[in-house]
């Protein structure tokens, strides 16, 4: 074996060396408590954080739920990448799970794209942030396992989804917590603010720092799908960033507060989040084929819904990025 990377405690990441003209994973030795990844895959970033919980995805998005099971200890995420254009998302997944199997984890929920819940589930289950780990809206895979070790049960997920140019594959471990286990490693992400005020993060930085942002100057008539006649610098800032990297695609995704149905509430702030799509493609010249617009309704608050405050500030629309071509 060469290049390996010692992960989890239960658990290490080695790079196997790849036959010769093979794009696919070849076999490697049986060790046990092993998952080998090809020697064309690349750790993008890991954190470790010695106590902590994750919200495991058991099934699929459906009826505005995604079923977890929520699972507490060591807790370990990792972001790989595999430079090979022609994989598909089953030729990435295949090898990890029987590497699974073989070391005794037992397959509790498996997925793919529209059959998981689609955007919805996307955008419901933890991962980390891009450019690191790229999931492509349109062509992931997801895998839940489990199994009792020396030290009691073990949790892994596999997030598994590629771009133009490579393979992405999401791995979170968790197990019983380690004392002198290291802390998280990488530094917390900003808060999902955006353009415009001093000393809050500029879109561009919080986009390719964590993948998303809220426009915090849109205005939307009470009520109404509509957005107001003027002119907005977080839509500017968007469609500026968007010309610099005509390969990044964005979701424009509408929340709403609690009032009213849920399905009212999920249509609303589709229709939102399309508002401010069509105003990107004819006010400030996006092209069309870098936006998606989609509409959670008020599952996923940022602030209290107890409070006109809040309510206000659940009231938005957020872009996120969905998958570039690097």
């Amino acid at each position: 074996m060469s290049g390996c990377t010692t992960a989890l405690t239960t658990m290490r990441f080695c790079r196997s060396i790849a036959l010769a003209g093979a794009i696919i994973f070849g076999a490697t030795a049986a060790i046990a408590d092993t998952l080998s990844f090809p020697s064309n895959a690349n750790l993008q970033l890991e954190q470790i954080s010695v106590l902590d919980s994750y919200a495991m995805p058991i099934d699929i998005w459906a009826d505005g739920v995604l079923p977890v099971e929520q699972v507490e200890g060591q807790l370990t995420q990792q972001a790989w990448r595999i430079d090979a254009q022609a994989l598909t998302t089953l030729q990435l997944l295949r090898p990890l799970r029987e590497q699974l199997l073989n070391d005794r984890y037992r397959i509790i929920f498996e997925c793919q794209t529209e059959a998981c819940g689609g955007f919805d589930f996307r955008f419901g289950t933890e991962t980390l942030p891009p450019p690191q780990m790229q999931i492509n809206i349109g062509d992931f895979r997801f895998l839940a396992a489990k199994r009792i070790g020396a030290n009691g049960p073990e949790y892994l997920s596999l997030f598994v989804s590629r771009t133009a140019q490579a393979g992405f594959v999401q791995v979170t471990h968790v197990g019983t917590a380690v004392e002198d286990a290291p802390p998280l490693t990488v530094a917390a992400s900003p808060a999902l603010r955006a353009t415009g005020s001093e000393g809050i993060v500029p879109l561009r930085d919080q986009l390719d720092e964590v993948g998303r942002a809220v426009l915090p100057d849109l205005s939307f008539e009470t009520g109404s799908s509509q957005l107001a006649d003027e002119s907005f610098v977080s839509l500017q800032a968007l469609a500026d960033y968007l010309a610099d990297f005509p390969d990044r695609n964005v979701a424009l995704v509408g929340h709403t507060d609690a009032s009213g149905s849920l399905d009212a509430n999920i249509v609303l702030s589709k229709r939102r989040a399309g508002s401010v799509l069509e105003r990107l493609v004819s006010e400030y010249g996006v092209n069309r084929a870098q936006l998606a617009a989609e509409g959670m309704g008020y599952l996923s608050p940022i602030a209290s819904n107890l409070t006109e405050e809040g309510r206000e500030e659940n009231r938005r629309v957020e872009v996120i990025i969905t998958s570039t071509n690097q």
